[in-house]
């Protein structure tokens, strides 16, 4: 006689780390604000904790693989807990006139456009990050941690061409998403794990 497995719960630690990232990125916005952009300091200190927040993706995950507590939760949550931190400090970025607001506008456009498809499929399909989109997480984190840190003048131009590789690679990934979702969509109604 086989015994069928439990369902998963969603309030376990991979998604507890993933909510946490959520609430921490208020605390991230008001220590970039205390910079103004200029005062190496809290610059450093919001370079830092941008890290430490974006650093805790990869542990969530971790802790959802290796622990069997993958959920349809955590597989929407983590996805918005990188766009709330990733959109936070590009509009702070565009605001404090360190990044183009166009460049800030494209990311935005295309992250948030790819959660309301999310939620608008999610009875049909759950679809979770791929490769090619964890690889442009890392690049928009590195990106953006290049931004965030003050470095003297002859490194500055290096987040440019960061920021640029990042903005090349999220709309890319975007287009293959929904062309995924789409191919998902015709072959029908179904869940993927």
């Amino acid at each position: 006689m086989t015994t069928q497995e439990e369902p998963v719960s969603p309030w376990n630690i991979a998604n507890v780390v993933t909510v946490a990232r959520i609430f921490l990125v208020p605390v991230f916005a008001v220590f970039v604000a205390l910079s103004g952009m200029e005062h190496s300091g809290w610059r450093i200190a919001a370079c830092v904790l941008f890290v430490f927040i974006s650093a805790t993706d990869f542990v969530d995950g971790w802790l959802a693989r290796s622990r069997n507590l993958v959920t349809d939760f955590g597989k929407l949550a983590d996805p918005i807990a990188d766009k709330a931190l990733i959109g936070t400090a590009l509009v702070l970025l565009s605001y404090y006139g360190d990044l183009p607001w166009w460049i800030t506008v494209v990311i935005l456009v295309r992250e948030l456009g790819i959660t309301v498809w999310r939620m608008t499929v999610v009875r049909r399909v759950v679809m979770s990050a791929d490769r090619g989109g964890k690889l442009k997480t890392v690049l928009q984190i590195t990106a953006v941690s290049w931004y965030l840190f003050p470095w003297p003048p002859p490194l500055d131009g290096v987040g440019l061409w960061l920021m640029g590789a990042a903005l090349i690679l999220t709309v890319l990934t975007g287009m293959d998403y929904l062309w995924k979702a789409f191919k998902s969509r015709e072959s029908g109604p179904k869940r993927t794990s």
